[in-house]
């Protein structure tokens, strides 16, 4: 008899503790887990990979990136985005050197003194999701099927993204996905993440600009333009304010502007018209420029670089999803990003870098007319 009642009070335990959730974390119990992971990868031995795919839901048709993201403390950071439908490749790099940006396609590279991502990360790493998980007070935490979700506040560049949902595994809190939506709760980043593994094999190696260029380009490694101790670039030409002489690259082969078309951008702002386009004559790299007016006023310069090396005036790294931008200047502020051998330039004294960002991102995947 004895027997059967601690048989029975063991049952009623395990029901009860059943019901009360078994030892299931509540948000609390995961924020405080989300804080120790964060204070781990700012350790000696923090790091991690992973290999996703993202889908940017702008422009008229939707744009898929195939994105590797790698991290080593204290601050090595690669990201390489893919474009699976036109195989171009552009990567971000950050050593001891600075930020680099590479693109295969130009073979051509800059590097610039930046912190990022310190001031503005990417919606891949993993770093800006927890940041965004634990700053947001407000945040809503659910449960879905082995994934803890989050939806919480988005804050990036682009006034249109509002909030973000994020989704990591309850074993590991390995990101699984992210959605980052605009106001009227329309999904316009998707990444979804097929691999992701914090016990990696990478090196400071891993990191270095030149095996980086190497693997991109063979032994053709171009040219980078260099900056000095306080940003300023050292390399050829003098198109920023403020830049020196250096060496000259040798040109590669360039196309005609109307091989791909006069990209318009799909966004325009409110109060702004189109004033017309301009064919910059005589232009060696083929370059049109682009006026707008009314409540702002821009223009946007595209063109086909000729040479290698570039030079750009000390600036900060702008995410625009698909590629990353640099935004230079004070009264008079220029977005500059390159993306399938085209260099795009907006201008303006007076349009926010929001605009410039929204306008930016509704370029990609335009049709040339």
């Amino acid at each position: 008899m004895r027997r059967i009642s601690w048989v029975l009070l063991a049952a009623v335990m395990c029901i009860t503790l059943v019901l009360s959730g078994c030892g299931k974390k509540d948000a609390d119990g995961v924020i405080k887990d989300l804080t120790k992971m964060a204070d781990r990868l700012e350790g000696e031995k923090g790091a991690y990979q992973g290999k996703g795919v993202m889908t940017i839901h702008t422009g008229s048709v939707p744009q898929q990136y195939e994105v590797e993201v790698w991290y080593q403390a204290p601050s090595y950071y690669r990201i390489s985005l893919t474009n699976g439908q036109k195989d171009l490749t552009q990567i971000v790099l950050r050593n001891d050197e600075g930020v680099f940006v590479l693109t295969p396609s130009l073979n051509k590279s800059f590097r610039f003194k930046s912190d990022w991502p310190e001031n503005q990360g990417q919606v891949y790493l993993y770093q800006t999701m927890l940041g965004s998980i634990l700053s947001d007070n407000t945040r809503q935490f659910a449960e879905d099927k082995d994934a803890y979700v989050f939806d919480v506040a988005a804050n990036y560049h682009s006034h249109s993204l509002v909030r973000q949902k994020i989704w990591l595994a309850k074993d590991t809190y390995s990101p699984k996905q992210i959605q980052v939506s605009d106001s009227e709760a329309k999904v316009v980043v998707d990444v979804k993440f097929n691999a992701f593994t914090f016990d990696t094999n990478l090196t400071k190696d891993s990191f270095d600009t030149n095996r980086n260029l190497s693997a991109m380009n063979g032994e053709d490694q171009g040219a980078m333009a260099q900056v000095d101790e306080n940003g300023m670039p050292a390399a050829q030409g003098n198109e920023e304010e403020g830049a020196t002489e250096g060496p000259v690259s040798e040109p590669v082969s360039a196309g005609q502007l109307g091989a791909f078309g006069i990209i318009e951008p799909a966004y325009t702002p409110a109060g702004v018209m189109s004033k017309g386009i301009q064919e910059i004559a005589n232009s060696k790299d083929h370059a049109v420029i682009l006026r707008y007016d009314g409540v702002y006023q821009y223009t946007i310069m595209e063109s086909r670089p000729l040479d290698r090396a570039v030079s750009l005036a000390p600036g900060q790294v702008i995410d625009l999803g698909f590629t990353v931008a640099l935004l230079t200047g004070d009264e008079q502020q220029t977005l500059t990003w390159t993306t399938e051998g085209v260099e795009y330039r907006i201008t303006s004294a007076n349009l926010p870098t929001s605009e410039m960002v929204e306008i930016a991102a509704s370029m990609q995947g335009q049709s040339g007319k």
